[in-house]
């Protein structure tokens, strides 16, 4: 009877654990979590936080899941150590829990404010739906309120806050917004969006220093420019980074995130990766990559999940895409949209002011390898397979900025010689 060990119960883990079950219906499933809650959805809870949904609304199972699973649940607990030679990995509460197949799904933590007074009463993050309730236990006589950060964690918590009537201030480092998902053109328009729906957004700067009067509750944020701005809420949305503090540094193989092979293996024999927490390969760029994104998760925990039951099952790699509404614009992107200079890429952008769209496209030789639509988004899906599939497209790409050029034609146009 094999004991299987999941750290972590998020997507991934829930995900690998069902597949487990539905393999091996007498294996030993035991769930590790810091949080003390059943699985739930994560995009969900910048929804919640524009009050546009519950807290009830965000579990994925139901409340007996863990009994229906027959799996044990240690949840409030933080693995803090692995035994490798011994198979076991140890809790923050002193358990010691065996394993035979280890699933690292431990998720990623959101990157921290690293300047004085960073820890201030007023400060939060925005990663887990814990953070979303602080957030609001901390908005009665809140009026004005920061965000650092303009990723898409930033975007949905200026959102969030400007719907619940705060006055609202993004500072974002680079030189626009979603820089890691869109070149500036696109981030000009995002940014117009986000101005004319009332949200201040300056770029190019960063804070450097937390003041606060916990009397008055005001919290004065030093910029890099020398001005200082008041506010009762800060809100850090500056990325994240894989929740690996546990592993220690002499098995398992990390670079941004748990080195995988196919089979979502690390480097040690019979413990995997998968989620936020691994780094395998991305189609659209032909190296290893971490994508974090919620669809990635799913497919990397059921993958992990058969091959820890017996089946021997390859993951072929993943795809970046993100789809979003900023107020009334809609944004997708896939792959790699800002590529490096090289000659090897071929760039076509085109901005129609009359339709208030941009589409731009990147290809690498003969294969599309990113693609960013702004303003219309239809077709986006096809794109994304097109990436995906790596689907050569040789001949007349310039009519795949038209907008009425029907994508679904790229799939047969492999035959047809494009």
């Amino acid at each position: 009877m094999q004991r299987h060990v999941i750290i972590g119960n998020g997507i991934a883990g829930a995900s690998a654990a069902e597949t487990i079950r539905s393999l091996d219906p007498e294996a030993l499933i035991t769930f590790i979590a810091r949080e003390q809650q059943l699985p739930y959805s994560r995009p969900m809870i910048s929804q919640v936080l524009a009050a546009a949904a519950d807290f009830s609304q965000l579990p994925l199972r139901p409340p007996d899941y863990y009994e229906r699973m027959r799996a044990e649940a240690l949840l409030g607990h933080e693995a803090v150590a692995i035994d490798w030679q011994g198979r076991m990995v140890q809790t923050d509460r002193g358990r010691c829990v065996p394993y035979d197949r280890l699933l690292i799904a431990s998720g990623a933590d959101p990157r921290l404010l690293g300047v004085d007074g960073a820890g201030a009463r007023g400060v939060f993050t925005m990663r887990t739906a814990d953070d979303v309730r602080r957030i609001i236990a901390h908005l009665d006589g809140t009026s004005q309120a920061l965000v650092l950060g303009g990723g898409l964690v930033g975007f949905k918590a200026a959102y969030g806050l400007l719907r619940r009537g705060m006055k609202v201030t993004m500072l974002i480092r680079s030189a626009h917004p979603l820089a890691m998902q869109v070149d500036a053109d696109a981030g000009r328009i995002i940014q117009t969006e986000l101005e004319r729906h009332g949200l201040s957004v300056q770029v190019g700067i960063e804070v450097t220093a937390v003041e606060s009067n916990q009397h008055q509750r005001m919290v004065r944020a030093v910029l890099s420019d020398g001005q200082i701005l008041e506010c009762q809420l800060i809100v850090v949305g500056k990325g994240v980074r894989p929740s690996v503090a546990f592993l220690g540094n002499d098995r398992v193989q990390v670079d941004s995130g748990i080195v995988v092979d196919d089979h979502l293996q690390t480097a040690v024999e019979g413990v995997y990766a998968a989620g936020d927490v691994a780094e395998h390969f991305d189609l659209a760029r032909g190296q290893r990559w971490m994508n974090a994104i919620w669809p990635v998760a799913v497919e990397m925990g059921r993958i992990a999940g058969m091959n820890m039951a017996g089946r021997s099952v390859s993951f072929r790699g993943s795809l970046s895409r993100n789809v979003i509404r900023i107020f009334e614009v809609d944004v997708l992107t896939a792959g790699l949209v800002n590529p490096p200079p090289d000659p090897a890429y071929q760039v076509l952008a085109e901005r129609n002011s009359r339709l208030g769209t941009y589409r731009k496209l990147v290809f690498k030789d003969e294969l599309l390898v990113g693609a960013a639509l702004v303003g219309r988004v239809e077709q986006g899906g096809i794109l994304m397979n097109t990436i995906a599939a790596r689907v050569p497209v040789v001949k007349n790409r310039e009519r795949l900025l038209e907008p009425g050029f029907n994508y679904g034609t790229l799939a047969p146009c492999r035959k047809a010689g494009w």
